[in-house]
């Protein structure tokens, strides 16, 4: 698994809302930053550009739903072609390109349910479980893990 330098996001992409993480400059910890209502693929990817420069990010971790048995379903398509066009989006909005790495997110909605409750910390679910997502790809990548759920690159 390649090492990524800087920070990274991470998105927890649901249907009313996205939920937003970013890491630390050395990838060790991912904390929840925000959660954004979807309005337009447009509005949604303008804000996520504004917090992509403002966080200096330099990769985007997004969770891939995958079916409790490693499949992929509509879901995950939807969710793969939504992030091809966030790519392009910030290609057109930024001017640059970032990759979009994407990660297995079973059961992250579930763990930022445990964490939170357990830790008593008020935190969006959906930023939350982003942070989850982000924390996990962080964990695999330290370990060498080389799980490969794809990503889009563009050139």
């Amino acid at each position: 698994m390649s090492s990524l330098p800087g920070k990274l996001l991470g998105l927890d992409v649901g249907l009313a809302r996205i939920g937003v993480a970013v890491c630390d400059p050395l990838g060790l910890a991912a904390r929840p930053l925000n959660v954004i209502k979807r309005r337009s693929r447009r509005q949604d990817f303008g804000v996520l550009a504004e917090i992509v420069e403002v966080e200096e990010i330099e990769a985007i971790i997004c969770g891939l739903p995958l079916n409790m048995d490693g499949s992929e379903g509509q879901q995950a398509r939807t969710t793969r072609k939504w992030a091809e066009r966030l790519a392009r989006a910030l290609r057109a909005i930024l001017g640059r390109t970032y990759p979009v790495i994407f990660w297995d997110e079973r059961l992250s909605t579930f763990a930022a349910q445990e964490i939170l409750a357990a830790t008593g910390i008020k935190a969006a679910e959906d930023a939350a479980a982003a942070a989850v997502i982000l924390q996990s790809y962080l964990d695999a990548r330290r370990r060498g893990d080389e799980e490969d759920f794809g990503r889009v690159e563009l050139n």
